[in-house]
């Protein structure tokens, strides 16, 4: 397996990086799937209740743009749940073969219908089943869970498995973002950028913070 080397102890310059931190992260995304890093898609996702209680899980980025990360769920899950109630939520991606990290704080909303049906429709059968069958984060029994899938196996033998109306996909719009890097002697590279201007034309300040 080859790997990509470590940053240079001379850190990150904050005029290197690009300044949109949507494409300086999709380069550093594609710096971690050149070194094989295993899912380097993989992110730990934390939501909040309305009066701070934290949970975090690790989940799969199913899509990246201008627009935000975008990842998948049943929206009766937990985080489902907490998002309605609280959409601010925070993303960790962690690629240590290349010693970095990516933190992501803001806001979640659910994608359009159609793209919940696109991202759906590119499941595994077997995972298309296995979300239908799945009432997620409700008590249940191994043998219950089995029985589901089995009957809805059967249901759809030779058929689309339709998306269930309580499966759908979260689209994550930054308003901060962090890249850190590894450096010597624990002096890390800490590179914020914090969101400004409006919505459709965002504008974003790049500082530096101390390890």
């Amino acid at each position: 397996m080859s790997h990509l080397p470590l940053p240079s102890a001379e850190g990150l310059l904050e005029s290197a990086l690009n300044p949109d931190p949507i494409q300086q992260f999709t380069a550093w995304l594609g710096d971690a799937v050149r070194a094989n890093i295993a899912q380097p898609h993989a992110m730990v996702l934390a939501t909040a209740t309305p009066d701070g209680r934290p949970s975090a899980r690790v989940v799969l980025m199913k899509n990246v743009d201008e627009r935000g990360f975008v990842f998948v769920t049943h929206f009766s899950s937990r985080k489902g749940m907490e998002i309605a109630s609280n959409p601010r939520v925070a993303l960790v991606f962690h690629w240590d073969v290349l010693g970095r990290q990516v933190r992501i704080e803001g806001t979640a909303e659910t994608v359009s219908e159609k793209e919940s049906d696109d991202l759906f429709a590119t499941r595994p059968r077997e995972n298309q089943l296995s979300s239908a069958a799945s009432p997620q984060s409700t008590v249940i029994t191994l043998e219950v869970l089995d029985r589901r899938f089995e009957k809805l196996h059967s249901e759809y033998d030779g058929k689309n498995v339709p998306r269930p109306v309580s499966w759908g996909g979260y689209r994550i719009r930054p308003d901060r973002m962090e890249f850190w890097q590894h450096r010597f002697a624990r002096l890390n590279d800490r590179i914020v950028y914090i969101r400004g201007g409006n919505p459709v034309r965002p504008q974003w300040k790049k500082l530096r913070l101390a390890p």
